[in-house]
């Protein structure tokens, strides 16, 4: 009998061992933190695109020709798996015109819209699809959002540039790290890892304790497609030794997120994107898995517990 019970212990020890990794990642919910959709997206595939890439909740926005109706009408019905956010970026915000003003307080007076999207702060051009914009952290598009964002208590998330700014790097960096001075309890999310290494990463999240970042568009696959600077997460199929060691150091500071930001990005490349993480995920302690691919953006968003 005591011979048995060793041998139960023993084989329940090596079970606990194979689970710690996240062995079943296939199972594991995948929040998208942050995508947009535009009028050649077909609504009403919506859902089924993200069953296809096997995304369990994405947090939306529209850009283009899709109004703020559109968005609250997806995530009302389809309220577990669509989070409507709060578009800023267009002409209007760039160029500090009345609309912008209009079009963030109608959102905001819709109990759909959960989130703030993405603030433009230093965007590079993007051939000939998108300008270069550059918005200064204290002009009054970027503040009027940046406020409504603290009042309801929504993660601010950025868009600098980094790599690409090049010589005005230096002051883009001191201003983010005056407003998350400025505002030390709020969460602050750099979308695309702000293109900075995993150094400058790293040196952030220690100087910081209100910094997160996001990984769009910065994996092998995406690296591929543009000529941007975009940081690359990824050693071939696998997650690069130094970034691997950060993401488990601080398993609390990133957040899954795609931007998909174009009508073929919805397709296959977000199937793919999604199963190059699950891959990646696999090779993470499931503590770890778990706070990247939903628990992080549940916690800072306040969202319901995600099923795949």
């Amino acid at each position: 009998m005591k011979k048995t019970m060793v041998w139960l212990a023993l084989i329940w020890l090596a079970v606990i061992a194979l689970a710690s990794p996240a062995a079943f990642a296939d199972d594991l919910p995948i929040i998208d933190a942050h995508s947009q959709i535009d009028q050649f997206v077909d609504q009403s595939t919506m859902v089924s695109l993200l069953d296809k890439a096997g995304v369990s909740r994405v947090i939306l926005t529209a850009r283009g020709r899709v109004s703020a109706e559109q968005i609250a009408s997806l995530a009302r019905n389809n309220p577990d798996r669509i989070v409507a956010s709060v578009r800023t970026k267009g002409i209007p915000y760039v160029n500090d015109m009345p609309g912008y003003y209009k079009l963030l307080n109608k959102q905001l007076a819709m109990p759909e819209f959960r989130a703030m999207a993405e603030l433009i702060l230093w965007h590079g051009a993007k051939g000939n699809k998108v300008p270069k914009w550059v918005m200064k952290a204290d002009s009054p598009p970027v503040q009027a959002a940046l406020q409504a964002a603290y009042e309801k208590g929504w993660p601010a998330v950025l868009h600098y540039e980094f790599r690409a700014a090049g010589k005005e790097s230096k002051d883009l960096m001191d201003e983010l790290e005056g407003l998350l001075r400025a505002r030390p309890a709020h969460p602050f999310v750099l979308t695309h890892m702000g293109q900075l290494n995993a150094s400058e990463v790293r040196r952030l999240i220690a100087s910081f304790a209100n910094i997160y970042f996001i990984p769009a568009w910065s994996n092998s696959i995406t690296k591929t497609l543009s000529r941007q600077p975009w940081v690359n997460l990824f050693n071939g199929k696998q997650l690069a030794d130094d970034w691997k060691a950060l993401i488990i150091g601080y398993p609390d500071r990133f957040i899954l997120g795609f931007d998909n930001v174009f009508k073929e990005h919805w397709g296959d490349l977000y199937v793919r994107q999604v199963r190059l993480w699950r891959k990646a995920l696999a090779e993470l302690p499931d503590g770890v898995a778990h706070a990247v691919a939903h628990g992080n953006a549940e916690r800072l968003w306040k969202l319901k517990a995600s099923h795949f």
